[in-house]
Order: C-alpha cells, then sequence, then structure tokens
C-alpha cells in the first residue's frame, strides 16, 4: 500500500480509528439476565403469597367460627338454653349477623345450642388442620 516513513526513517503503516457508535442502550444479553433474574424470583415468591392468602383465609375462617360458637355459648347461658335448642335471638349477640350463610348444609346448625358453627360443611377444628378448600 502507502508505506510512511517516520522521523526516524522506519517504515510505518498509517493508523486507522473506528469510529464508535456511542448509542445508549442495553445489549440484549444484558436484557436477558434481567429477565432471567426476575422470573427465579417470582418462581420463589409466588408459591409464599399463595400461601400467605390460603393462610390468612382460613384464620378468618376460624375467627368467624369461634365468634359463633361464642355467641352461641352466651346465648345459651342468658336464656337458660339447653343443648339442642334453639336460640331465636343470635343476633343481640352478634354485632354483625349474616342474612345468608355461606355453607352447603343445613342453616338450622348455626343457631341449635351445642352443635358446632360450619363453614362449607366444616367446624373451626377441620379448618385448622385442613385448609384445603379455599
Amino acid at each position: 500500500m502507502f508505506p510512511l516513513a517516520g522521523a526516524d526513517g522506519q517504515e510505518r503503516r498509517p493508523t486507522y480509528t473506528m469510529k464508535r457508535n456511542k448509542k445508549k442502550g442495553f445489549t440484549l444479553v444484558e436484557i436477558m439476565i434481567v429477565v432471567l433474574i426476575i422470573g427465579i424470583l417470582l418462581a420463589i415468591a409466588v408459591p409464599n403469597f399463595i400461601t400467605a392468602r390460603q393462610n390468612s383465609r382460613a384464620q378468618t375462617i376460624i375467627a368467624n367460627l369461634e365468634q359463633i360458637e361464642a355467641a352461641k355459648e352466651q346465648c345459651a347461658m342468658n336464656e337458660g338454653l339447653a343443648v339442642g335448642d334453639d336460640c331465636a335471638t343470635m343476633s343481640d349477640y352478634m354485632k354483625n349477623w349474616p342474612v345468608t350463610w355461606p355453607v352447603t348444609g343445613a342453616m338450622a346448625n348455626e343457631t341449635t345450642i351445642g352443635t358446632d358453627a360450619t363453614f362449607r360443611g366444616r367446624d373451626a377444628a377441620t379448618w385448622r388442620t385442613d385448609k384445603s378448600g379455599l
């Protein structure tokens, strides 16, 4: 090509500088790594959230059933009711008495003294041991 001579008489090659495109942004590999990290975090977090949600629902059910049981006991003591009697004034013993029961069973058992309050056919003790079906 075109040899150039330097001041010392030696032959030198011309140097070419490449123009670099200095665009700001992320490479595809960087974006893929970020997506991978987010996927790993989601794989860890989502099952924990699902379990926590199921546990909180079960605890709410248990607390509500225990509140109904306490109201039935108070009604029985105040009115002198025996096992099997029906507490017709249950709404006096609970702040918010539900109009309809979200249960799959007879509604009459909820006010009958000596029977366990149930939600979806299971009482509080059963919900403590088996939280499936939420």
